[in-house]
């Protein structure tokens, strides 16, 4: 029997404003239940306003109250809804909330039991934890941002996919459910320092194995994911539009050389002296055919070969309209809850403001 309050349905949040990493982990957490309450800023400077372009999804789900917390008789408000959480979830630079006298000693005092989340770019310690930065320049401290990339080329931007979003909010997701599982067991919370740098360099784990075995260089176009290798990156087609190669093992390579018709061609698929031959050959017979031919042709095998879609493109594939992984709330076109439970189904909804004496008389 499916519910629809979601796993995590009676765990109690507070977000504190912030961009990157804290609405979309927030946003996760609303998206399995969780009820969170985002505190918003009264003032011009807020980190994301409602009114902005991707609020409407980054925010959904949750309620918001707007608070000066430099004027006591309103943080003294935010402090009753801390009293009664488990968790609250802070983006500020080191030292922010304390200067608010909303540091972790006056929290944890008010809920012995509350875990208290910091999510930063550098930590909370170390000679840069005061400086600013974005998701480009955690990640190239880290080794991830070098690492991508062929030789000679300027290492391209991930979007804000490896620092914000993978070692910054899922490692936000993982310390802060990590530390509530502790604080129900043993009724202590605890202080959570999640660093974009520390989880960007968690998510490098198998590259750092793989240097210590002598397989990973740091020198772009010797490695088989930095889009070096001719089996392992994208092609341009005769229209222009693109499509991406992934075939990693040998009887996925051997499909896709068949599907291109280069069956009669002894490629050695690891051998990097054979690499400029075969990116040559894959370049010019990609380029021979549109990118829905060559998907018509790898349609149904394993040669791990896939359409480059845009994001007008990808709600309408098939497998992921199968799969219901899109839907619209308001006008507006945005990601399912992910991921799903058997037995529980969390709902959607739009973003909204609230009193918050009306939500600590509710909590």
């Amino acid at each position: 029997m499916t519910v629809s309050n979601g796993p995590l349905s009676g765990v109690k949040i507070i977000e504190m404003d912030a961009i990157g990493p804290v609405p979309l982990a927030c946003m996760m957490l609303a998206d399995q239940g969780a009820e969170i309450i985002r505190i918003g800023r009264k003032t011009a400077n807020a980190a994301w306003g409602d009114d902005e372009m991707g609020a409407a999804v980054m925010h959904r789900s949750r309620k918001t109250v707007y608070l000066n917390l430099k004027d006591e008789s309103e943080r003294a408000l935010l402090l009753e809804l801390i009293g009664k959480a488990d968790a609250i979830i802070d983006g500020f630079r080191p030292g922010v909330m304390e200067k608010l006298e909303l540091g972790p000693d006056i929290c944890l005092e008010k809920n012995p039991g509350l875990v208290f989340v910091r999510m930063t770019g550098w930590g909370q310690s170390g000679p840069m934890a005061m400086r600013a930065g974005h998701d480009i320049n955690y990640i190239s401290l880290t080794g991830a941002l070098h690492a991508i990339g062929k030789p000679g080329e300027v290492p391209p931007v991930p979007l804000n996919l490896v620092g914000d979003y993978g070692g910054g909010a899922m490692l936000l997701l993982f310390g802060l459910l990590s530390a509530i599982i502790s604080a129900k067991a043993s009724g202590k919370g605890d202080v959570v320092d999640v660093a974009m740098v520390d989880g960007t360099s968690s998510l490098m784990a198998m590259f750092w194995a793989l240097k210590g075995a002598g397989l990973f260089t740091p020198r772009n176009g010797e490695n088989m994911l930095d889009g070096s290798a001719p089996y392992y990156r994208c092609y341009e087609c005769s229209d222009g539009k693109y499509v991406a190669v992934g075939c990693l093992e040998p009887q996925f390579f051997a499909q896709m050389i068949d599907g291109l018709g280069l069956v009669d061609r002894d490629y050695q698929q690891t051998d990097l002296t054979e690499w400029p031959r075969m990116e040559a050959d894959f370049t010019a017979l990609f380029a021979s055919k549109s990118r829905d031919e060559w998907t018509a042709i790898f349609d149904g095998t394993d040669a791990c070969v896939t359409p480059v879609l845009d994001m007008d493109e990808a709600p309408q594939h098939p497998h992921l309209a199968a799969r219901e992984i899109f839907t619209e709330v308001d006008g507006m076109l945005q990601p399912m809850p992910s991921p799903r439970f058997a037995t529980q189904n969390s709902k959607i909804s739009p973003p909204r403001e609230e009193v918050i004496e009306d939500l600590i008389a509710r909590w």
